[in-house]
């Protein structure tokens, strides 16, 4: 998997716009009463590759939301953090728990200006549970569960359950 490199001191005008309408957008997303149709119509601006029938909860924090692809029923609880710059791809069907942190980005070790970028894809139908964090270029199976307040630094199989920090395979989930 490549890594992208981004200098956060080097962002174009455009990019800084960006993310300035970014900021705005959001803001006004956390501050609009739910089930309405502003609501819905701010959260198509934010996420504007999100499938039929899903909903993300405020309060939401999303750095680089573009980069962010929701698949269709999706449910995305409240206090997610996407940190979103190498990319964020939620498949159809996964439930995303309160507190959830989808972390693409980190910063090099030497030039902390610069942020290096990995792809985090969740497949279908997972389960992330409260409070855990996805860290970059991980990659979650389909119909896999991860526990609680998990922290995600390898791939995680599909049907496998994951649990602890740094999260280990609890065990795999038999078919029906």
């Amino acid at each position: 998997m490549e890594e992208i490199r981004i200098d956060v001191t080097k962002q174009t005008p455009e990019e800084l716009d960006l993310a300035a309408a970014h900021a705005k957008l959001i803001f006004e997303f956390n501050h609009t009463m739910p089930d309405t149709e502003a609501y819905t119509a701010l959260i198509h601006r934010i996420f504007t590759d999100m499938g039929e029938g899903s909903i993300v909860n405020t309060p939401l924090t999303a750095i680089r939301p573009h980069c962010v692809k929701i698949g269709r029923n999706v449910v995305v609880m409240p206090g997610c953090l996407m940190m979103s710059a190498g990319g964020i791809s939620i498949g159809d069907g996964t439930m995303i728990a309160a507190n959830v942190q989808l972390i693409s980005n980190n910063h090099d070790l030497y030039e902390r200006q610069v942020i290096t970028c990995k792809p985090v894809n969740i497949g279908k139908n997972v389960w992330i549970g409260a409070g855990a964090t996805i860290l970059p270029g991980v990659t979650i199976g389909d119909n896999a569960v991860v526990g609680a307040a998990s922290v995600v630094t390898k791939d995680v199989d599909a049907d496998t359950i994951v649990a602890g920090n740094p999260a280990r395979v609890i065990k795999t989930i038999p078919p029906r």
